[in-house]
């Protein structure tokens, strides 16, 4: 059921998701003391969404999609008791900023890397109006100082997207990684907005750097992890990569390779609607060969 919903996101960005697709609240799960993850109850409403709460402020992790963000500001403003000062964007896509415009009518500050804000300009999904682009944006790291904590954003180069950003929160030991971790599912790997493969193994890896068994891992995508469940994950793509090379290096095309289907070992575990078996062979095609 829950791979279900994941295969909604194909149609997420779009204004086309079917009223019954969509969930009728967010459910929450508090992750450390004043960390939560949202994620829809009962529907696909959006990738997951962080909320941190606390004296001094209330920061989102992502605001989920133009058509769920009411309802998931409903389920932070209950657990919070008050409004979202801050919002940050792990990246450019629609099922994690379409809410932006939302949140910042609402008083809301919107925060990304300086490449989401880049894309997002001449894109009218969105860039929706006023207050749908990030107003602060920074080029490698931020700390935000809140809650008697520290959440260090800070930017992954060329993972997911060019624009990728996941927080640490120091003392509660949390990572918020954005869509550079989809648990126990293939990876979306946008390679027309800056992502590449070698660059999202990199991107896990400096994750597992600042995790310790302890951490507890907020992916964009899935269940809450920990440190071993994103080693699973990174051992699986480095694997998968390595299957896929060995037929390019033979000379197999694109259909020859595909039709091999080198990565069968983890479809079952890892195929979902969005990125099938095939279409992650092929984004791994595609990054090796440039074509």
């Amino acid at each position: 059921m829950r791979k279900f919903f994941y295969a909604l996101l194909a149609i997420s960005c779009t204004s086309h998701v079917l009223a019954q697709q969509l969930p009728t609240a967010f459910k929450s799960q508090e992750v450390s003391p004043g960390i939560y993850v949202l994620e829809g109850e009962d529907g696909f409403g959006g990738g997951n969404v962080g909320l941190l709460v606390g004296d001094d402020y209330v920061v989102l992790i992502d605001d989920a999609m133009y058509s769920t963000v009411g309802l998931l500001i409903d389920a932070a403003t209950q657990l919070a008791g008050r409004p979202v000062d801050f919002v940050i964007n792990t990246h450019v896509h629609g099922d994690h900023v379409g809410g932006n415009e939302f949140v910042a009518d609402l008083g809301a500050i919107i925060v990304a890397h300086d490449n989401s804000r880049k894309r997002m300009i001449p894109d009218p999904q969105l860039n929706t109006g006023p207050g749908a682009l990030p107003v602060l944006t920074f080029s490698d790291k931020v700390t935000f100082h809140i809650n008697g904590d520290e959440a260090f954003v800070f930017h992954i180069k060329n993972a997911h997207t060019d624009g990728d950003a996941a927080i640490l929160f120091r003392n509660a030991n949390v990572i918020a990684a954005g869509d550079v971790m989809f648990n126990y599912l293939f990876p979306f790997i946008d390679l027309d907005s800056g992502g590449s493969v070698s660059g999202y193994i990199a991107g896990q890896q400096k994750l597992l750097a600042m995790a310790n068994d302890e951490t507890v891992i907020i992916p964009g995508h899935g269940p809450v992890a920990s440190k071993a469940d994103l080693e699973t994950n990174l051992k699986v793509l480095i694997d998968a990569k390595t299957r896929v090379k060995v037929l390019v290096d033979k000379g197999l095309n694109a259909d020859e390779i595909v039709a091999a289907n080198p990565l069968a070992l983890y479809h079952d575990d890892y195929n979902w609607g969005f990125i099938t078996t095939e279409r992650m062979t092929r984004t791994l095609i595609r990054s090796l060969t440039g074509k």
